[in-house]
């Protein structure tokens, strides 16, 4: 099956895991991505919580699959020469280095475009270009405090929390494979590449903007009637931790299932949504809630949505979270059972779609990861193993125009 970006030729210079997590998207979806990575060593998760000795990590593994490596010095005149060619022949660069570093390689923007005028130059970075902090490094939790997800995440009476999910570096990535794709198809009209970068500040930012909304919405009515402080809490100036609150301004929480004094995780999320009440009331056993003007509506609930909540809670105590869940969907009621890892690695619908793959490695043997969250109906998305270090560098440079002898002279000096 023809994919839609083959023929879209990807240089790789991203390591860890933002850049790496964009250019794997790309490369799910068929382009030719060539991971440049330094002879000996390569992408520093190559290394990284390693739990198979003189084995790729997972850590690498889970984010360069479906690509090419290439080892390359490009300190070395010669290893110049060979990125020169690559570039002029390439689609796309990749890079998440620090502020300079392309330049200080002799490789600026404008001899980028001198290279390639058609070429894309694709930046993660960690604040934007002009921000007062653009010299800080950036890491995943470094970027969740400075994009407004930890002062907004965990609960009112403890300090700021950080997500487990990568909002800083995945989804950075996310957003610069958009704005990759974006380019490309400007590209087909102008013929023209150009720059593209985003800030894992922004990116975390722009997953936040329900926040942002509250920000105005507390500065203009000094409340947040949503929140769990409303209606007998304090409200400072800026919005509050909400612990496990609904942000779309439907009461929700986490509450326990049978099994919780054992099983950390044996807990359900439940939403209050106003058209559900009524099938909230019939699956509780609770039909005189339905019309009590106490309960009625969402502003009458609100006062003692803690109570409701102990109640609900009193009804789950004999259910597992899985058997609460089977109920309360056939009432149309939003919840969902709190999975762990080990549960999510073993779900058959999620192997039977793809989310989660199982990928033979070379030194590894399998491996699980994860494959393309989004679902096409003419494509499903083949995730390979990725690759040894420098696995693909003699192909590379063959496609190049390099010799064999050529080759090995690269190797004698170690270039490549």
């Amino acid at each position: 099956m023809t994919k839609p970006l083959e023929g879209i030729k990807i240089i790789d210079f991203t390591h860890v895991q933002a850049g790496p997590a964009c250019t794997q998207l790309l490369a799910w979806f068929g382009a030719d991505v060539i991971k440049v990575e330094r002879p000996g060593s390569g992408d520093v998760t190559r290394n990284q919580l390693r739990d198979i000795p003189d084995a790729d990590a997972l850590y690498f593994t889970m984010l360069n699959s479906n690509k090419k490596s290439l080892t390359l010095d490009t300190k070395k005149p010669e290893g110049k020469e060979v990125l020169e060619k690559l570039i002029r022949e390439s689609d796309v660069l990749v890079e998440n280095f620090g502020p300079g570093a392309l330049d200080r390689m002799g490789f600026s923007w404008e001899r980028l475009n001198e290279l390639n005028p058609k070429m894309i130059v694709a930046s993660v970075k960690g604040f934007s270009d002009g921000h007062h902090y653009d010299d800080l490094k950036v890491y995943e939790n470094v970027a969740q405090c400075a994009g407004g997800a930890a002062s907004t995440t965990g609960f009112w009476d403890g300090p700021p929390t950080i997500s487990a999910a990568a909002l800083g570096d995945s989804n950075t990535g996310m957003h610069l494979a958009i704005g990759i794709l974006t380019a490309l198809i400007g590209r087909d009209k102008t013929g023209k590449g150009q720059k593209v970068a985003v800030s894992m500040q922004d990116s975390v930012l722009n997953l936040c903007r329900v926040k942002l909304r509250d920000q105005q919405r507390l500065e203009r009515v000094g409340y947040l009637e949503e929140y769990p402080q409303y209606p007998h809490g304090e409200f400072s100036d800026v919005v509050p931790r909400g612990g496990n609150a609904g942000g779309g301004g439907q009461p929700g929480w986490v509450l326990k299932c049978k099994g919780w004094e054992t099983d950390p995780n044996a807990y359900i999320y439940f939403t209050i949504q106003g058209h559900a009440w009524e099938p909230i009331c019939k699956a509780l056993g609770k039909p005189e809630w339905i019309n009590d003007p106490a309960y009625k509506t969402a502003e009458a609930r609100q006062p003692h949505i803690f109570e409701i909540f102990g109640t609900i809670e009193a009804w789950l105590a004999d259910k597992t979270k899985f058997e609460a869940v089977d109920i309360l969907r056939k009432f149309d009621i939003p919840c969902a059972p709190v999975l762990t890892m080990k549960e999510l690695a073993n779900d058959p619908s999620l192997r039977a779609s793809g989310t989660i793959v199982e990928v033979p490695h070379k030194k590894r043997g399998s491996y699980l990861t994860v494959g393309s969250p989004i679902k096409f109906s003419d494509m499903k998305p083949e995730v390979t193993a990725s690759p040894l270090l420098g696995e693909h560098t003699d192909e590379v440079l063959a496609g190049l125009g390099y010799s064999r002898q050529d080759i090995f002279n690269l190797r004698e000096i170690k270039a490549v």
